[in-house]
């Protein structure tokens, strides 16, 4: 017998022309799928909130300080508007315009409302604020937040919030559900 280097080298010689045999046990697994796109939903979410911030929103048609304590769209009960000042709705969200620009206030109002479309919201809370520290003495996003509201086939009813609520400066929002 001889030594184990003139054996390993003996065993490399015989194995010289060998080659691995190829493992067919393995499983051949496709790249997993990419989860789909909702493209649709993205370009209605797109077009929802360019409508919104198109001048033709009702957001800067003035500013008369008219009474907009209250609205109910054409159709709907009075009792609808009577149970949204009573509070028989739970506010399920809410946002608060404080410090906002006009602009701002408007991009940030119709996201709002995309988001409690999305999300099955039907009663929400919008902070608009009194006016108090405005430069006119007016409360201008209050006004133009109801303008906008009135315009939109979503919102069934308004009305200012509850005292505890904010009062005036705020308003309960009823959506279609």
């Amino acid at each position: 017998m001889g030594t184990k280097d003139e054996e390993t080298d003996l065993f490399r010689a015989e194995m010289a022309d060998v080659k691995p045999a190829r493992p067919n046990d393995r499983a051949v697994l496709a790249r997993p799928r990419p989860k789909p796109l909702p493209l649709k939903r993205i370009e209605d979410d797109k077009r929802v909130i360019s409508e919104l911030l198109s001048d033709h929103s009702g957001w800067d048609d003035g500013n008369e300080s008219g009474d907009n304590e209250t609205y109910l769209r054409t159709g709907q009960p009075r009792d609808v508007l009577r149970k949204l000042k009573r509070g028989a709705w739970v506010i399920q969200d809410e946002l608060d315009l404080h410090g906002l620009n006009s602009e701002a206030a408007r991009a940030a109002l119709a996201g709002f409302i995309q988001h409690a479309k999305r999300n099955g919201l039907r009663c929400i809370k919008v902070i608009h604020g009194k006016g108090l520290r405005s430069q006119s003495g007016e409360a201008v996003l209050r006004n133009k937040v109801r303008k906008n509201l009135m315009l939109r086939d979503e919102v069934l009813a308004f009305a200012d919030a509850r005292v505890a609520d904010g009062g005036s400066g705020a308003v309960v929002i009823l959506l279609k559900g």
